[in-house]
This record gives C-alpha cells, sequence and structure tokens, in this order.
C-alpha cells in the first residue's frame, strides 16, 4: 500500500496547490474502504459505491484512490460536514462507514515527534499511522435503502407541477400528484417571483 500511496498522494494533490491532511485521510480511507469490500479501482457501479459526508478535499482524496465517480453513480455526496464515507458492496450490500479516530489529530503527533506544528505533524503522521490507530470502522445499515439509492434504468416522469422530467426514482407523490422534490418544499432554492427571462437578458439583470 505505501508504494501505491506517495502516487495517490501525487494525484490528488495535483487537483490543489498542495497536499493537505484531509487528502491523505480520503487517500487512505479510499484504501482502507476497498480493501473492507475486497474490490479493486477503480470500482464499477456493479461492484461498490461510495458515499461520503463532506465536499471538501477529502473528497479528491477519496476519488483518487476508489475511482469513484459521481458521473458513473459510484460516488454521492451526503454533505453532512464530517470528514467520512461509508463504503457500499453493491453485490451484498455489506456497508461500513469509516471515519477519523477521535484522537487521531493527539495520536497523528506521535508518528512525527520531530515536527513541531501540528499541521505538518498530521500530514506526516497520517501517512504512516496504522489503520486502526487512523479510522473508526462501523458497519451501518443504509437510509433509504441500497435498492432505493441505484433506482432502476430508466426511471423518467414529470413533475405534474413544473414539468421538469425527474429520474432515478426521486419523485415525491403528494396527493395522487407526481412532484418533484423542489415542488415538494424539499429542494434546495426558491424559484423567483419575477417572470422568466432570456438567456442573455440574465447578465444585464445582474449588472
Amino acid at each position: 500500500m505505501i508504494a501505491n500511496l506517495s502516487e495517490l498522494l501525487e494525484q490528488s494533490s495535483s487537483r490543489h496547490s498542495h497536499l493537505c491532511p484531509r487528502q491523505v485521510l480520503g487517500v487512505r480511507m479510499g484504501l482502507a474502504g476497498l480493501d473492507i469490500l475486497g474490490v479493486k479501482a477503480p470500482i464499477t457501479k456493479f461492484n461498490a459505491l461510495v458515499i461520503v459526508e463532506t465536499d471538501s478535499c477529502f473528497a479528491d482524496g477519496i476519488e483518487v484512490s476508489t475511482g469513484a465517480t459521481i458521473g458513473h453513480r459510484t460516488l454521492r455526496v451526503n454533505d453532512l460536514g464530517k470528514i467520512a464515507a461509508t463504503f457500499v458492496n453493491v453485490k451484498t450490500g455489506h456497508s461500513v462507514r469509516i471515519s477519523p479516530a477521535l484522537d487521531v489529530r493527539q495520536r497523528a503527533l506521535l508518528y512525527a515527534p520531530r515536527e513541531k506544528r501540528h499541521y505538518f505533524a498530521q500530514l506526516e503522521g497520517y501517512q504512516i499511522m496504522p489503520e486502526q490507530e487512523l479510522f473508526r470502522f462501523q458497519e451501518v445499515t443504509l437510509q433509504p435503502s441500497l435498492e432505493a439509492i441505484l433506482s432502476r434504468p430508466g426511471m423518467l416522469v414529470k413533475c405534474s407541477n413544473c414539468g421538469e422530467e425527474i429520474i432515478n426514482e426521486r419523485e415525491i407523490f403528494v396527493d395522487n400528484k407526481i412532484l418533484c422534490r423542489t415542488c415538494a418544499s424539499q429542494g434546495y432554492y426558491l424559484t423567483s417571483c419575477r417572470p422568466v427571462i432570456a438567456y442573455e437578458n440574465l447578465s444585464a439583470r445582474k449588472a
């Protein structure tokens, strides 16, 4: 693992201006997750799913070590603001959540005794700490279920309110009507009361 680790860290850091401790955690967590599931990178939608709990540079570490991507439906972001990820064996449904040990920052200092700056001690320590000291491992049950998360191929309906298409069975039924989550007040935005305007007029309105 160590021989491969430096290459993966380089790939992760190339997406940023530097390598940080959270990227190291992401790369090592991805490798640990693959080992638990018994699969190799790059994972596919037929053998594994990774759910990360933040969208920070930590997620880049997960991506480069597992090969998981949003576009291939092998990576999902459920933003809980936590440096953690759940690794799912799609064939068996076995799911394991991995998170840093609660005392990981302090423990990292023991592996870099010459480094007095905590940030750089963590950067160094996280690369060499044994996995059992670095992480916590929890078997979990997905909610919603794996079947609901993955959905079925070709599922497509239209929202009875806004008319937009909904894929992957993400619709909601309200009073026997098919609604998208936004129209059911479960979206991430509110629509404006202003009339619809042409695209070329948007920049002028901003000004």
